[in-house]
């Protein structure tokens, strides 16, 4: 790997987006950023990226690959075939009958079917709010994350859920409260398929049906330190015009569950270039305004970090659709890790950003996607 420049030096951030069975490929990511010896000191997650933000926060550094793949290997084994179908159309309809089998009988150490189903509780049951039993993940979580290590602060953990009662957006963050299993299922429970988690008596699901990344939560954090932010999404916003009904489905859910990456970005730019004014105003005062008793706020506004956000984004193969969410077979489970590796490498080895000297202000990064620097 190259050597690492200023930018590389911040205070480096993992923010990882949520995707279901997608999430493999941030696995991917983890270990070839951690091979590079560019370990995160804050992770921040919604849904599997809470369950994967769990599993780095929540174990010494040299155990963390090992309990991520302990993970998914684990997830992955309900369909453990290794050996890819021989053509893209086969392996568009392996993918389908993988995702209906775990539609059927769910994911090992992660979700179950409710037996009975849901319409047989009465309205108001707990069991009667979800298509699955979740249980299997709060046993998983407890047997590969260390909770106490997590509580201890040694590497930030943000996630973020939604409120049922309000629909309010909610972040669970080490840094300012105690964090349990709950709180990383909270993350993932998506409606209706996972039922919502109690914690201090109210309700969440799912943070992806707000905002499926953590990306804006930490740019919003007041941390004085530059960041150096790699964002890891599972869905790509931009793709090409469907021709079908499945394909016009797998598309609105890229679009639905897509960050909010360019919109947080293009919002930071303009307050960098607001900042960047006052504080050139704020220089400028003539000394009478030296006893104005708003100059000190003006003057806290007008200071400014740099932001670097590296944009890795998995981009979907021809053959996967609709259901490569929930398509949780050992073969593209593998595919996806592999994925992840392959677009760290990639980004590692671009010049665009190592050589990239601290300033003020956001810049963002894609650089695995045509070949060709993106760069705002």
């Amino acid at each position: 790997m190259p050597k690492t420049t200023a930018a590389a030096e911040s205070e480096r951030v993992l923010v990882l987006q949520g995707g279901g069975a997608l999430g493999s490929y941030q696995g991917g990511v983890f270990e070839a950023l951690d091979a590079a010896g560019l370990r995160p000191g804050w992770v921040a997650g919604i849904s599997i990226g809470a369950i994967n933000a769990a599993l780095i926060a929540g174990n010494p550094p040299e155990r963390r690959l090992e309990r991520m793949q302990a993970f998914w290997d684990r997830v992955s084994s309900a369909v453990p075939v290794t050996e890819a179908a021989p053509t893209d159309t086969l392996r568009a309809i392996w993918n389908e009958v993988s995702a209906g089998w775990i539609a059927a009988f769910g994911v090992p150490g992660m979700f179950k079917p409710r037996i009975p189903p849901a319409v047989m509780y009465p309205p108001g049951a707990a069991q009667a709010l979800s298509v699955y039993d979740t249980s299997p993940l709060r046993a998983t979580l407890e047997e590969l994350v260390d909770f106490d290590r997590i509580n201890a602060g040694e590497t930030r953990l943000s996630v973020g859920a939604v409120n049922v009662r309000t629909g309010n957006f909610a972040y669970f963050d080490n840094a300012k409260q105690k964090i349990g299993p709950q709180h990383i299922m909270a993350s993932g429970a998506l409606p209706p398929g996972f039922p919502p988690i109690e914690i201090d008596g109210e309700h969440y699901w799912d943070g992806g049906i707000v905002s499926n990344t953590p990306l804006q939560y930490v740019l919003d954090e007041e941390t004085p330190a530059d960041l150096l932010i790699f964002q890891v999404d599972l869905f790509s916003a931009r793709g090409e015009l469907p021709k079908t009904l499945l394909e016009a489905a797998e598309r609105e859910k890229d679009i639905r569950f897509s960050s909010r990456t360019r919109l947080n970005t293009d919002l930071n730019l303009k307050l960098h270039r607001t900042r960047a004014a006052l504080s050139a105003l704020l220089e400028r005062l003539p000394n009478e305004f030296a006893g104005f008793d708003g100059l000190q706020l003006l003057r806290d506004f007008a200071h400014e970090r740099a932001v670097t956000v590296v944009q890795l984004i998995y981009r979907s193969k021809i053959y996967e659709g609709n259901s490569k969410d929930y398509e949780f077979s050992r073969v593209t489970m593998q595919e996806h890790w592999a994925a992840g590796r392959a677009d760290v490498t990639t980004t590692l080895n671009h010049p665009a950003w190592l050589n990239r000297p601290l300033t003020d202000g956001t810049v963002t990064y894609d650089l695995t996607g045509d070949g060709r620097p993106a760069i705002s």
